[in-house]
């Protein structure tokens, strides 16, 4: 929506003020500026608004607006006076207005800081949170003109609006004053305003997911004529399924006599049919999606599957047909898993929705699965129904123009049937949001990961998202600092998902290993070690082991208070006629989950070679009684609750949460004997042992790779349990404001967008007002300057180059420490540049010694698609060379901190390696957290580097700093609710 020529013409239409957002029942709605050319959408608007609505807003009956009121209303500077409206299909729902006012209330303009707002929401759109997401857009919009206050005159019969206000949680002041309340709120963000942003971004994407996977009735757009094809395909996947709901077949080639196709009633379009149809599948060419889009919008579908080809992954012509799509879908409210989509499938009971291509619909289960890709999603599935793993919900997005992983990371967090969230992932379109969001998600329940396109570094087929400069090492990292399990191969993310799935996390590394083979033991034993595990020697019960053998070895094992976890070695057994035994898999399998059933609760996996129906029967949960309460409400759900009870309970001492509040498997603290697998109160019949599913592996090294995996998992969750923070000390010795005016200065009054780098000087100024000091160097262009240098500073000195080529190598000569008097510095200075060049080319500059330490190396950078990015390793070959270096998101926390130092292979060298001193660990902890909170509180700093920083036993010194500068870009995570436009 372009201005027209009467629309101010000193401030431009601000169109980055668009926005499309989720409303609280997960429908959408497009924000943006109120232009001349809305005056009838307005004035239709506002005829559909009640009489009590108008006399809310204008305390007085007020049926109609006048033409001076049409005209004021869509007629603004975009500075003292801005409009704001939610549309939806096109038309007004609501619209909110601010105009700046002066301490007395008059009209008034910069420098005024306060101004007066108010809402009006149609009356079928109220209960929606439309209100809410204006506050959020119009109070960002307001601080970017220079306004830091609202007043709000309401009604107190308006319980409505005065809520709004109330729960939006900003610092706010309120008075009754002449029949109203008079509320004031100050628009600076707060904590709770954010918490609170947040909390309805969870709860509306989330129903927007919901809307999407649990609908009441589905129609399939494009249902062939004959069998065969993509429509007809979906449609015979929806009915072999037993989809709960209403189906419907559409197809505007359908004769107007046919009523049916495959018993489902047919119809030519969406308008149609008689009743409501809350999800549609797009299975036309894409040429023809446009007008199933029109029609699917008219009459209230809520979202779209859009399984049609030809979009972004066809180029740039694609990419337009691929925005245009999500831009239509939204503006009649929906959203869209696709296009290029393979479909979606909910195993809930209550559901059980097969809207996909997928040939077999996978058993129900408590593994969420969320793709990007149909090839990937099929090789998924497939897998897990090989190891008779179930699925809560699968998700094959395509393009994912629309419906993301986040999107899916929200509903997860809540949802009862999930225990585990899989996630193959092409690209990340809002990788802060990511990071947060499993954050949160990996603290009650896994979330395992695998990334396509590492190295390529090129965003794939069909997705615009911002492609990283960082390295995959780094990524990975970073994942893991949000509690993300990241795997390399879509085999170990199922390897891994099966044993999160169905086994408790383990209390930490100790490995019983246990079986019927030595050799197969010492291989178990040796992938342990490599995954930094701590396996016991392994148990040989010889090839002469019993199934009774194995049951009584495991119960020992799983009672071993020194034990946190048992990897299970198994061979075939050879009868006398020299061949494998029959039915002897079935029979380990039942021994093995009995003990596991009886037993302290620890996680159990199996390694066998070639044993027949062994891994089949491990994967089938049964028993012969009835699921006791306690481990219906703590462990995965059977496929079939009435043939195959859920699997063993949870230990007593983690309390079973009920399913409306399901966290995933639990954390033990410290294992114990005494946490048994079942649990019963003290009056009852002691509870049947629940037989549960326990995970298989043909090869020792995959069983042990998920294991170390959920050992790492286990470990950050009991950590993230007490969350790190920022020390309070840091704010006596930073100066916020000070560093901000003099970014400011530096950028200047119209900045170059590439940004420049600092010259020595202002960024030694810039880091001391954040209490970083950098060691003092003068220039040396000649002898003399260096004699005058090193008497100004004090001996001994360093004489140093600075020529970008020779730059930190002191290995090349350019570096001569240790000068104690006038003489060894005229010699050493001779020497270089008899060695290295003139004096021009190689910039020498003197600084005075450092005490002795380790050189390291801390950075800072703003990483276009992971954000700001804070690192750390050796100086010189460990980082540069051997790629050790650690990484931590800002802003990072005092454990961040601490775990960073600790994190690389070189570590050692830090704490006393080889008898030496170890170093000053908090003056270098206190460093990274000066250099995270730099980097945070001010975008614009896009990179630093302090190298080398020489940590001694006592202190450190930073002998080299560079600080560059760039316009900051807008912080999408902190701003208001919005759809990303991909």
């Amino acid at each position: 929506m372009q201005p027209t020529p009467e629309q101010s013409p000193h401030h431009a239409y601000p169109d980055h003020w668009e926005a499309d957002v989720v409303l609280r029942d997960g429908g959408t709605a497009r924000i943006r500026p109120i232009t001349t050319d809305d005056a009838e959408r307005l004035v239709s608007f506002y005829e559909q608004v009640s009489d009590e609505s108008k006399y809310y807003r204008f305390f007085a009956p007020y049926p109609r607006l006048s033409a001076k009121d049409v005209h004021r209303f869509t007629h603004h500077d975009y500075v003292d006076r801005v409009g704001l409206a939610v549309t939806v299909g096109g038309e007004f729902i609501a619209t909110v207005r601010y105009d700046r006012i002066d301490a007395t209330g008059r009209p008034a303009s910069a420098p005024a800081d306060e101004a007066e707002v108010a809402f009006l929401v149609q009356d079928a759109h109220q209960g929606r949170g439309v209100a809410s997401a204006l506050l959020e857009h119009i109070a960002a919009v307001a601080r970017e003109r220079g306004i830091r206050r609202f007043a709000a005159e309401v009604l107190p019969a308006n319980n409505k609006m005065i809520k709004v206000f109330r729960d939006a949680g900003y610092t706010q002041q309120r008075s009754f004053e002449d029949g109203s309340v008079h509320l004031t709120l100050d628009l600076e963000p707060t904590a709770e305003s954010l918490a609170v942003q947040r909390a309805r971004e969870q709860r509306a994407e989330a129903r927007s997911v919901q809307r999407l996977i649990a609908p009441g009735s589905v129609a399939v757009i494009g249902t062939g004529r004959n069998p065969g094809g993509v429509g007809r395909t979906v449609l015979r996947n929806l009915l072999a399924a037993g989809f709960t709901g209403r189906t419907y077949a559409v197809n505007s080639a359908f004769a107007a006599d046919q009523d049916t196709i495959d018993g489902v009633p047919a119809h030519r379009s969406i308008g149609g049919i008689s009743e409501p149809v809350d999800l549609a599948v797009v299975a036309v060419p894409a040429d023809r999606v446009p007008e199933a889009v029109t029609d699917c919008g008219e009459h209230g579908v809520q979202g779209l599957v859009v399984l049609s080809a030809g979009y972004a992954e066809w180029g740039a012509e694609g990419r337009e047909r691929q925005r245009e799509l999500v831009r239509q879908a939204r503006s009649y409210g929906m959203r869209i898993i696709g296009p290029n989509a393979f479909g979606v499938i909910n195993n809930s009971d209550a559901v059980r929705l097969n809207a996909s291509l997928a040939p077999e619909s996978p058993a129900p289960g408590r593994i969420g699965l969320f793709t990007q890709s149909g090839a990937i999603g099929i090789a998924l599935l497939s897998g897990l129904y090989r190891r008779g793993a179930g699925l809560s919900t699968f998700i094959s997005a395509g393009n994912r123009a629309d419906i993301s992983g986040n999107d899916f990371l929200q509903y997860w967090y809540e949802d009862p049937d999930t225990d585990v969230a899989l996630l193959y992932l092409e690209s990340i379109g809002n990788p802060r949001k990511f990071t947060r969001l499993a954050r949160r998600t990996a603290a009650t329940k896994p979330v395992v990961v695998v990334k396509g396109a590492r190295h390529s570094g090129s965003t794939p087929p069909g997705h615009a998202v911002p492609v990283g400069r960082i390295p995959d090492a780094t990524v990975s990292a970073l994942m893991r600092q949000a509690g993300v399990i990241r795997v390399d191969t879509v085999t170990e993310m199922v390897d891994a998902g099966v044993l999160l799935a169905d086994q408790p996390l383990p209390a930490g590394p100790r490995i019983a290993i246990l079986g019927n083979s030595e050799s197969l033991g010492l291989l178990t034993y040796d992938a342990c070690l490599a995954e930094g595990l701590r396996p016991r020697p392994p148990r040989d019960l010889t090839t002469a082991a019993t199934p009774q053998d194995f049951r009584d070895a495991l119960a020992e094992a799983l009672a071993d208070s020194n034990c946190d976890a048992v990897v299970v070695t198994a061979i075939p057994w050879v009868g006398e006629n020299g061949e494998a035994e029959s039915g002897e898999g079935e029979v380990l399998a039942a021994a093995l989950r009995t003990a596991a059933a009886t037993g302290p609760a620890k996680p159990v996996a199996v390694v066998h070679v070639e044993i027949g129906g062994l891994a089949e029967a491990l994967a089938a949960a049964t028993s012969t009684a009835a699921v006791p309460p306690v481990a219906r409400a703590s462990a995965p759900a059977a496929p079939d609750a009435s043939a195959a009870p859920a699997p063993r309970t949870a230990p007593p001492t983690a309390q079973a949460a009920p399913p409306a509040a399901r966290t995933g498997p639990s954390v033990p603290t410290t294992p114990s004997p005494t946490q048994q697998r079942s649990d019963t109160d003290p009056g009852d019949t002691p509870a049947v042992p629940v037989l549960g599913r326990i995970p298989a592996y043909p090869a020792a090294e995959r069983a042990v790779r998920a294991l170390a995996e959920a050992v790492k998992y286990a470990q950050w969750r009991r950590q993230a349990a007490v969350p790190g923070k920022v020390p309070e000390f840091l704010d006596d010795t930073i100066d916020e404001a000070g560093a901000a005016a003099r970014i400011d200065a530096l950028l200047g009054s119209d900045p170059d967008p590439r940004g420049r780098s600092l010259g020595h000087d202002e960024a030694c100024e810039l880091l001391g007002r954040y209490g970083i000091t950098v060691r003092p160097t003068l220039p040396a262009p000649d002898p003399d300057a260096a004699v005058a240098a090193a008497a100004r500073l004090g001996y001994p000195v360093a004489l140093k180059t600075t020529a970008p080529h020779l730059r930190h190598r002191a290995d090349l000569g350019g570096v001569r420490l240790d000068l104690a008097n006038e003489a060894a510095l005229r010699r050493a200075y001779g020497e270089l540049t008899d060695l290295l060049g003139k004096p021009t080319e190689l910039q020498p500059v003197v600084q005075s010694m450092a005490p002795r330490g380790v050189d390291t190396v801390v950075r800072a950078t703003i990483d276009p698609a992971a954000g700001a990015v804070l690192s750390f390793g050796l100086a010189g070959a460990p980082s540069e060379l051997l790629g050790d270096t650690a990484h931590r998101l800002v802003p990072a926390t005092d454990r961040d901190a601490a775990e960073l130092i600790r994190s690389i292979r070189a570590a050692p060298v830090l704490f006393g390696w080889r008898g030496s001193a170890p170093v000053d660990s908090a003056a270098l902890e206190e460093l990274l957290l000066r250099v995270s909170r730099l980097v945070d509180d001010h975008p614009e700093v896009v990179s630093v580097a302090l190298e080398p920083v020489v940590v001694a036993t006592q202190g450190l010194t930073v002998l080299g700093a560079s600080v560059r500068l760039a316009p900051s870009l807008a912080r999408t995570d902190l701003g208001p609710r919005r759809l990303p436009n991909y």
